[in-house]
C-alpha cells in the first residue's frame, strides 16, 4: 500500500465500519418491533417501563418546558421591539414550543434520563450474567427487556411532549402577562387561534419517534456492553450520545417532511 492509497484505505474502513453500525442498529430496531407484535407479552415489565419513563420524567420535563417557554417569550419580545412587532409574542411562543422546542427538549431530556438508565440497567444485567439466566429459563432477552421498554417509550413520550408543550406555553403566558404587559384574554386568544391541528400532530409524531430512538439506543448499547464497570460506563455514555444525535437528526428529517407537506 502506497502513501497515496493509505488515506483512501482509512476512509474506506471508517465508511464500512459506519455502514456496518447502521446496519446492526437497523436490524436491532427491526427485531425489537417484531418482538413487540409477537407473543408472549410481559405486561408487568411494560407497566413498570411506563412508570419509569413517563411518570418519573414529569418533573424534569415540566421544569425544562416552563423555563424554556418563559425565556422564549422574553427573547421574542426583545427581538420584536427592534421591528415594532412585540404583539407576535403569543403566536411565536406557541408555534416555537409546539413544533420544535417542546419535542426536541423532551426528547433530549428522555435521552439523558431514560436512555442512560436503560443502558446502565441492561449492561449491568449482562455483566452479572442475569441475561444468560434469562436464556437458561427459555426467556428471550429482547422479548423481556427490550420490547416492553421500546413500546412504552414510543407510547409515553408523545404524552410527555404534549404536557411539555402546554407547560412551555404557560411559561410564556406567565412572563407575557406578568412582566411584558400583555392582557390575559388577547394573549390566550392569539395563542389558540394561531395553532393548527397539523402543528399538534407533528409534535406528537416527533415525540413517538424520539421515544422509539431513545429506548432502542439504550437497549442496543446495553445489550452490546463490554464486561466490567468500564463496559457499563462506556455503554451508558455511548447510548446517550447516540440517542441525542439521532434525535436531532430525526427532528430535521421530520421537520423537512412536514414542511414539504
Amino acid at each position: 500500500m502506497t502513501a497515496l492509497t493509505k488515506p483512501l484505505a482509512t476512509i474506506g474502513r471508517v465508511t464500512l465500519g459506519f455502514l456496518a453500525l447502521v446496519g446492526r442498529v437497523a436490524i436491532f430496531a427491526g427485531q425489537s418491533i417484531g418482538h413487540i407484535v409477537r407473543p408472549p407479552f410481559y405486561p408487568r415489565e411494560f407497566l413498570n417501563a411506563i412508570l419509569n419513563i413517563g411518570y418519573f420524567s414529569l418533573p424534569v420535563v415540566g421544569l425544562t418546558a416552563i423555563f424554556t417557554g418563559a425565556a422564549l417569550a422574553l427573547q421574542i419580545y426583545s427581538g420584536g421591539q427592534r421591528f415594532s412587532a412585540e404583539a407576535v409574542v403569543p403566536q411565536i411562543v406557541a408555534i416555537g414550543m409546539v413544533r420544535e422546542l417542546g419535542p426536541v427538549l423532551v426528547g433530549l431530556m428522555i435521552a439523558a434520563r431514560v436512555t442512560s438508565s436503560i443502558a446502565a440497567e441492561i449492561a449491568t444485567m449482562k455483566v452479572t450474567e442475569q441475561i444468560d439466566a434469562l436464556v437458561t429459563l427459555s426467556t428471550h432477552p429482547m422479548k423481556y427487556l427490550t420490547a416492553p421498554r421500546v413500546l412504552a417509550a414510543t407510547l409515553v413520550v408523545p404524552v410527555l411532549v404534549g404536557i411539555g408543550d402546554i407547560i412551555g406555553i404557560m411559561g410564556g403566558f406567565i412572563v407575557g402577562t406578568q412582566q411584558l404587559g400583555f392582557a390575559t384574554g388577547p394573549y390566550l386568544n392569539n395563542t389558540w387561534s394561531f395553532l393548527e391541528t397539523p402543528d399538534i400532530v407533528s409534535s406528537l409524531i416527533k415525540g413517538a419517534a424520539f421515544g422509539f430512538i431513545a429506548a432502542v439506543m439504550g437497549c442496543y448499547h446495553g445489550m452490546r456492553s463490554g464486561r466490567g464497570a468500564q463496559g457499563v460506563g462506556r455503554a451508558t455514555k455511548t447510548s446517550v450520545e447516540a440517542a441525542a444525535v439521532l434525535i436531532l437528526a430525526a427532528n430535521f428529517l421530520l421537520t423537512s417532511f412536514f414542511f414539504a407537506t
